[in-house]
C-alpha cells in the first residue's frame, strides 16, 4: 500500500510539472504574439496618420484623390486593430487622434492653423507615448 501512495504521489507532481512545464511557455508565445500585433497596428496607425497629416497640410481631405482615401481607409483599419487589442487609454487616444486628422484643415500660412496643426502633431505624440508604455508593460 506504501508503494502505490508513493508511486501516486509522484506521478501526480510529475503531472503537476507537465503541465506547468508546458503552460508559462504557451502564456509568453501569447504575451509576445499580443505584443507584436500591437506593435504592428501602432505602426500601421502613427504612419497613415502622419502620412495623411502631410497631404492634409496642403489640401482638404473633401479635396481628395485616390490617395488620401487609402491613406484614410489604412488609417482606420489600424484603428480598428487598436481597439481589438489595446486598453482604454490608448484606445481613446487613437480616437481623438483620427478625429482630430478628421477635422484638419490646410494651414494656408494661418496661424490659427499651424497652431491646430501643431496640437495634433503633439496628439500623435502623446498617443505613440502611450502605446510604447502599453507595449512595454505586455
Amino acid at each position: 500500500m506504501e508503494n502505490i501512495l508513493s508511486v501516486a504521489i509522484g506521478a501526480a507532481i510529475g503531472l503537476i510539472g507537465v503541465v506547468f512545464g508546458s503552460w508559462f511557455p504557451a502564456r509568453r508565445q501569447d504575451r509576445m504574439w499580443l505584443r507584436e500585433q500591437k506593435l504592428k497596428a501602432g505602426i500601421g496607425f502613427n504612419t497613415a496618420v502622419v502620412q495623411l497629416l502631410d497631404y492634409l497640410k496642403e489640401t482638404q481631405l473633401s479635396d481628395d484623390g485616390p490617395g488620401a482615401n487609402e491613406l484614410a481607409n489604412r488609417m482606420q483599419e489600424a484603428r480598428s486593430a487598436l481597439y481589438l487589442l489595446c486598453e482604454g487609454d490608448t484606445v481613446d487616444l487613437a480616437g481623438a487622434l483620427a478625429r482630430r486628422v478628421w477635422s484638419t484643415r490646410p494651414t494656408d500660412g494661418r496661424d490659427d492653423r499651424r497652431a491646430e496643426f501643431r496640437e495634433t502633431v503633439d496628439l500623435l505624440r502623446r498617443f505613440t507615448h502611450q502605446l510604447r508604455q502599453e507595449i512595454a508593460r505586455s
